[in-house]
């Protein structure tokens, strides 16, 4: 059994896009007719730019392998070009091919994902969901409004989340770590009291931030927050800064969190190594695969860390971090877009089970889904711009700032 072809699906969801603005979907196929599906998370370069990396990573480290060496074809991109060294955008790549290793492995060998990754650890598996609009929720409004994230959190715990996400403390700009508003750090703790107060001891709150502080100003934003217990402060600093990371982690009650821009056991390490979070949140469309994940939890577990895997990407994404999940021994929760989200969920013909705040790990052989290649090729993405974008105004200490929830912006 030889990896053979290559198809790369670069899809847009509808309006409102919760998930980004698209997901690169890959399927490979062997010379014995074998399929299997993978998802890559990776931004830093545009969809063409990043279908021709997922190409040349193939053809030049996969291509003509058998499936199952996942650990030599690992090796050979993380080392291409007399690097050995984490490369964002190479292992972005990888990660959603080496998914779709899994899901032939498992199709060929009529086994689910999670058997071949040291079997069941956890038959339903804790999951969250950032706070989006409620239909009856006007959108703008909604990201600096307390009272509608509360509400919003209300009717989460009423279908079963027993942990919610928001992020009031915008803006993520590529200018670096700032110093917040003294309006940023009001409006966070109003949100942390608004919707503890909703929701009482029912369910956690996860304080997300995307690195966008100073130290000195995620302390600042930390001390706020402290009062309501906070089950996470997410990413509180830039994330290329880890000794920073650990400062922060050391003046705050609230355990720190990160991972979804960092990528391989080399980075997550010396996050473990430092101290700089107790909760890792690898994206498994960037952190190298199914395989390499298992190692980062790995590490994880013996430095008495917890796993939550990231997504803000589709469901083949979904789907791994699922298999992943069903196996540790230290997992903490994962993450979800709402109760699996409607356009996700079509895509994979609604073959994951969401159910009163639990997801159940799909006991079909490989990722256990069924991708509607169809319903991809009908929503193709044809614009230039990124998954996801920082902006280049600075915060504003005049009037203001917001963070629409990761929603695209509308094309220019």
């Amino acid at each position: 059994m030889k990896l053979q072809d290559l198809e790369i699906f670069t899809v847009a969801p509808p309006a409102p896009g919760w998930g980004g603005r698209y997901w690169l979907f890959v399927k490979l196929t062997t010379a014995c007719g074998i399929t299997g599906y993978g998802e890559c998370y990776a931004a830093s370069v545009g969809p063409k730019a990043m279908e021709a990396v997922i190409s040349d990573v193939f053809a030049r480290h996969m291509q003509g392998e058998h499936p199952q060496n996942v650990e030599r074809m690992f090796r050979r991109a993380y080392s291409s070009g007399f690097t050995q060294r984490p490369d964002l955008t190479v292992m972005g790549a990888f990660s959603g091919l080496e998914i779709a290793c899994w899901d032939i492995l498992g199709k060929a060998l009529d086994r689910p994902v999670w058997a071949l990754l040291g079997g069941m650890m956890n038959e339903r598996i804790r999951s969250y969901t950032y706070l989006y609009p409620l239909e009856n929720q006007p959108m703008k409004p909604f990201w600096t409004s307390p009272d509608m994230a509360a509400d919003c959190a209300l009717e989460m715990v009423r279908l079963g989340f027993t942990a919610v996400k928001f992020d009031p403390a915008g803006p993520y700009t590529f200018r670096g770590g700032h110093q917040p508003a003294r309006t940023d750090i009001t409006m966070s703790a109003e949100f942390c009291r608004a919707i503890r107060e909703a929701v009482g001891d029912r369910a956690d709150l996860l304080f997300g931030t995307h690195g966008q502080f100073s130290t000195g100003g995620a302390i600042r934003m930390a001390k706020a927050i402290e009062p309501y217990d906070p089950l996470w402060f997410e990413e509180p600093i830039p994330p290329d800064n880890i000794a920073e990371m650990a400062r922060v982690a050391r003046a705050t009650s609230v355990p720190v969190a990160t991972g979804e821009r960092l990528t391989t056991k080399a980075e997550f390490a010396e996050v473990l190594r430092q101290g700089a979070a107790t909760i890792l949140q690898p994206a498994l469309g960037r952190s190298g695969g199914l395989w390499e994940t298992k190692k980062i939890a790995t590490l994880a577990e013996a430095c008495n860390a917890q796993m939550a895997p990231h997504l803000y990407a589709g469901p083949v994404e979904w789907a791994a971090n699922i298999h992943l999940a069903a196996t540790l021994p230290n997992l903490l929760i994962a993450e979800t877009i709402q109760t699996g989200g409607a356009f996700h969920l079509a895509l994979i013909k609604h073959s994951i089970t969401w159910e009163e705040g639990y997801i159940l790990p799909p006991t079909a052989p490989g990722l256990g889904i069924d991708f509607d290649e169809d319903l991809a090729r009908a929503h193709p993405y044809t614009g230039s711009n990124l998954h996801l974008e920082m902006q280049e105004a600075p915060c504003d200490y005049t009037n203001g700032n917001a963070f629409e929830g990761g929603a695209p912006a509308p094309e220019a």
